[in-house]
């Protein structure tokens, strides 16, 4: 019996390092393999500090270019200016929904290392990495070495893990702060609860303070990241409870200064945001407590088995998913439960479902719907806990199928990852970008059926600035009439190229039903060919409804 366990460890820690590497060069092989979706601009301009610069696109054509340079950092001659735009990136962020911390370290990144996708993006694959070092140390802590390997392996393949890892809103770092905080919390509460000589517990107040400063600085971090951490803060809380009780007050001191430390931006800052945001909370109302159910399964399938893909399948899928993986955890809850793992098994739960039963209450007392919001994404922090569960039941209680069901889980992982990357296309922009250069000297007129801030600084930020590009952004009912007003006081000599962008979801001002968006694309192509030609029509898709477009390209009657 003991000869098969000698020989399946450390083909078991190979695997585990095997699928570690593999998830850390998967991370810098896509630093630069897709476009920035939506959000993400949102993130680069208020970086930048030029969000307060931004105009909402009017009736008239503009300069694409003017938008292009809003995506970039300001030139700054002297400090004067440089502090300038540090104050621009502070009234930025008081109209988002979100604590500054991502923004700002976005900011100095930038700063060093440019804007470019590849650049942006080695910020939150730098924090991913990180955390899966944390990852480490957090399993061993409580598993040792191999089960720290298998929680890190977990991590580095995990689907949704990796899509945030080359997403440069804040989720990635918020797993980071998340596995930091446990990881610190759990050393503090083993040095306050284990019976040592005294020499041995000198040796180890060593290292005391690194625990009580990274605790405290990933909480805070994790609090100036995202208000939901608030419910990961109320976590860690219950768990000193239980593991701690006799020494609360040392750890709620810790966890208390954490908070104190945001207070500066909580009395200021989010003030500001609620005035400038009434619905800093979301608003996220629908019908039916069935669904609440649904949002914790849907949360669950896509964090722990359906990665970004999530974004393109039906919702009853996720919720399937979803099922599954809570009947699973289930049953590894309770195998744990029998064979006597109980310490360990609490830790995971209350790191992992704790959080998420918390969120959930809040939403069904609320009215509200944020646990699967944005497919789960602001629920971010509970999937360590998830995956810690996961890796607790391979080490204690998977017996003769450990390896099997490891390998399995670890290549399903990067399956669907890697198709995630390499299937779904991820390049809309750069594709009207090519058919602009099709006719590098031509002067383009582009006419976008939305206004929608995402579309426009997407769009400027991967036209080339040569030939000059002019830009008539207007909502659905409003692009024909303001087109033909364009072409009327103008001549076909202004514009011999015409690209009129269809947007399938133009985001705030979509027309309410189909019949009504087919009879304005009719107004745009009757006003269109009374002076040019079609001469090319393309379908572009993207992970989201946001990123279809229908790409039809005009040119001067008469012009080859």
């Amino acid at each position: 019996m003991t000869k098969p366990k000698l020989i399946i460890r450390p083909a078991l820690e190979l695997v585990a390092f095997l699928a570690i590497a593999i998830g850390v060069v998967l991370r810098l092989v896509y630093l630069g393999a897709r476009e920035f979706w939506y959000d993400e601009v949102l993130s680069l301009i208020v970086a930048t500090g030029q969000n307060v610069n931004y105009k909402t696109p009017e009736a008239l054509p503009v300069p694409l270019r003017d938008y292009t340079a809003l995506l970039t950092l300001p030139s700054e001659a002297n400090l004067g200016e440089a502090i300038a735009t540090f104050r621009n990136v502070f009234k930025s962020l008081l109209g988002d929904v979100h604590p500054p911390l991502s923004f700002l370290t976005l900011h100095f990144w930038i700063r060093l290392f440019g804007n470019s996708d590849a650049a942006t993006h080695g910020q939150i694959v730098l924090f991913s990495l990180i955390a899966i070092f944390a990852a480490y140390g957090l399993g061993r802590l409580l598993l040792g070495h191999r089960g720290g390997l298998l929680l890190a392996a977990l991590l580095a393949t995990n689907p949704y893990y990796l899509s945030h890892s080359l997403n440069i809103r804040m989720y990635g770092g918020l797993v980071l702060w998340t596995i930091l905080s446990a990881w610190a919390l759990l050393e503090l509460i083993k040095f306050s609860t284990q019976e040592e000589t005294k020499e041995a517990k000198s040796q180890d107040s060593r290292w005391l303070i690194l625990w009580n400063i990274l605790l405290i600085g990933a909480v805070t971090a994790g609090l100036m990241t995202q208000y939901l951490f608030a419910y990961w803060l109320i976590t860690l809380s219950i768990l000193v409870l239980i593991c701690d009780r006799s020494h609360w007050w040392q750890h709620g001191l810790r966890l208390g200064f954490s908070v104190l430390l945001t207070i500066p931006w909580i009395l200021w800052g989010t003030r500001q945001q609620l005035r400038n945001r009434p619905n800093l909370g979301g608003q996220f109302d629908r019908t039916g407590s069935i669904e609440h159910l649904w949002d914790v399964a849907q949360t669950l399938g896509t964090q722990l088995v359906l990665g970004d893909w999530v974004t393109s399948l039906p919702k009853i899928i996720p919720i399937v998913t979803g099922c599954v993986v809570i009947l699973l955890l289930t049953a590894c809850t309770i195998s744990l439960w029998k064979q006597g793992i109980r310490r360990s098994l609490i830790i995971a739960l209350v790191l992992g479902i704790l959080p998420l039963l918390l969120a959930s209450a809040v939403d069904i007392i609320s009215g509200k719907f944020t646990v699967s919001f944005g497919w789960g994404r602001t629920m971010i922090f509970i999937l360590p806990g998830c995956l810690l569960l996961v890796t607790l039941w391979l080490e204690k209680a998977a017996g003769k199928w450990q390896m099997p069901i490891a390998v399995t889980l670890l290549v399903l992982y990067l399956g669907i990852g890697i198709s995630d990357f390499s299937l779904r296309q991820r390049w809309m922009f750069h594709q009207v970008a090519d058919i602009i250069q099709q006719q590098p000297t031509t002067p383009t007129l582009i006419a976008l059926n939305s206004n929608a801030w995402g579309h426009v600084l997407r769009l400027a930020y991967y036209t080339p600035a040569n030939p000059p590009v002019m830009l008539l952004a207007q909502p659905p009912a409003k692009l024909a009439p303001s087109l033909e007003k364009v072409l009327n006081e103008t001549n076909t000599t202004v514009y011999p190229r015409i690209i009129w962008l269809d947007s399938a979801n133009p985001v705030w001002s979509q027309l309410k039903t189909e019949v009504e968006r087919e009879k304005e694309n009719q107004k745009i192509d009757k006003l269109l060919q009374s002076g040019f030609k079609l001469t090319q029509k393309q379908e572009l898709s993207g992970t989201m409804s946001m990123d279809k477009f229908t790409v039809k390209v005009y040119t001067r009657a008469g012009d080859s």
